[in-house]
C-alpha cells in the first residue's frame, strides 16, 4: 500500500511539471490551431540558461528566470512571425516549419554545450522532502509541482478576467466573428505566443533543477506536451492539468511496478484509448474554448 501511495505521489508531482511544460503549447494550439513542434526546445533553451547562470555565475538557478524569460519569449516571437507568414495550408506547413526550428535549436545547443548531461549542483533542490513520514520526493520536484499548479491557475484567471485573455478566447472560438467585433487576431496570437514563451521559460528552469538536461531532451518534451494537449481537449486549460496528472500517475505506477522503459508506452496506450472513446479529448468541445 505504501509503495502504491508513493508511486501515485511521485506521479502527481511529475504531472504538475508536465502541466507546466504543456500549458504554452495548449495555449498556442487553442488560439491558432497550430502545433508548435519547437516548444520543447524552447523549454530546453531556458533550462540551459539556468545552467549557465549557475555554472558560470555561481548563482541560484531560479535567479535565471528573468533572463530565461527574455530569451525564450524572443525566440517564441520569432517563431510566431515565421509561422504567421504562412498563408497556404497553415496547419500542415507550420508543423514542418516549427519542426525545422526545433532541429535548429537542438543542434545550436549541441554545438554550444556538446552532448554532455548537466544538472543542478544546488543542494537545496536535491534534498529530500517528506510528507507524513511516508511520501518522499526531492524539494525541486515538489517546487515544480506547485509552480505548475500556480501557472495553470494564473493562466486560467488571465484568460477569463483580462481584455487580452478574453481577446485570445474570442479569436480561439471564432476568428472571423472576433474580426467583426473589432478585434485584431494577430495581436491576440502575439499575446498567446508571448505568454507561452514566459511559461516555457519557467518550465525550463524547473526542468533544470528537477532533472538532467542534454540537447535531445527537447523533442521528448514536445511529444509529452502534445499528448497532454490533445488528451485534455483543444483549448481546455484546466483539462491540461487533469491530463498531465493522469499521465504522471500512469508513468509513476508503471515505473514502480514494471520498469521505467515502459512508462512512455503506458502513457501513450492510455492516450490512444481515451481518444478512441472520446475523440475530442477529456474536456474538448467541437468548437474548442478555454
Amino acid at each position: 500500500m505504501e509503495l502504491t501511495a508513493q508511486a501515485i505521489f511521485t506521479g502527481l508531482l511529475m504531472g504538475g511539471f508536465y502541466c507546466l511544460v504543456a500549458l504554452g503549447l495548449a495555449l498556442i494550439f487553442g488560439t491558432m490551431k497550430v502545433i508548435n513542434l519547437a516548444h520543447g526546445e524552447l523549454v530546453l533553451l531556458a533550462a540551459y540558461i539556468a545552467y549557465v547562470v549557475e555554472s558560470q555565475a555561481g548563482l541560484n538557478p531560479v535567479l535565471s528566470i528573468p533572463v530565461a524569460v527574455i530569451v525564450t519569449v524572443m525566440a517564441a516571437l520569432v517563431t510566431f512571425y515565421l509561422t504567421n507568414g504562412i498563408k497556404k495550408d497553415r496547419e500542415l506547413n507550420s508543423l514542418i516549419l516549427t519542426f525545422g526550428i526545433g532541429i535548429v535549436l537542438t543542434n545550436l545547443l549541441l554545438t554550444i554545450f556538446s552532448a554532455d548531461i548537466n544538472s543542478t549542483q544546488a543542494e537545496w533542490f536535491l534534498d529530500g522532502f517528506i510528507i507524513a513520514d511516508t511520501l518522499f520526493s526531492m524539494r525541486s520536484e515538489f517546487l515544480a509541482f506547485i509552480v505548475g499548479i500556480a501557472a495553470m491557475v494564473a493562466l486560467y484567471w488571465w484568460l477569463n478576467h483580462t481584455w487580452q485573455g478574453r481577446g485570445i478566447r474570442a479569436v480561439s472560438s471564432n476568428r472571423d466573428a472576433a474580426k467583426l467585433m473589432g478585434m485584431n487576431p494577430m495581436r491576440a496570437e502575439l499575446w498567446s505566443w508571448g505568454i507561452a514563451g514566459v511559461i516555457a521559460a519557467i518550465a525550463g528552469v524547473m526542468l533544470y533543477v528537477t532533472s538532467v538536461i542534454h540537447p535531445p531532451v527537447g523533442h521528448g518534451l514536445t511529444i509529452k506536451a502534445f499528448i497532454i494537449t490533445v488528451l485534455a481537449g483543444m483549448g481546455s486549460i484546466p483539462g491540461v492539468l487533469v491530463a498531465a496528472l493522469l499521465i504522471g500517475v500512469i508513468e509513476g505506477l508503471t515505473t514502480t511496478y514494471f520498469q521505467s522503459s515502459l512508462s512512455n508506452l503506458a502513457s501513450m496506450g492510455v492516450f490512444l484509448i481515451v481518444l478512441l472513446v472520446m475523440p475530442s479529448g477529456l474536456f474538448g468541445k467541437p468548437g474548442g474554448g478555454h
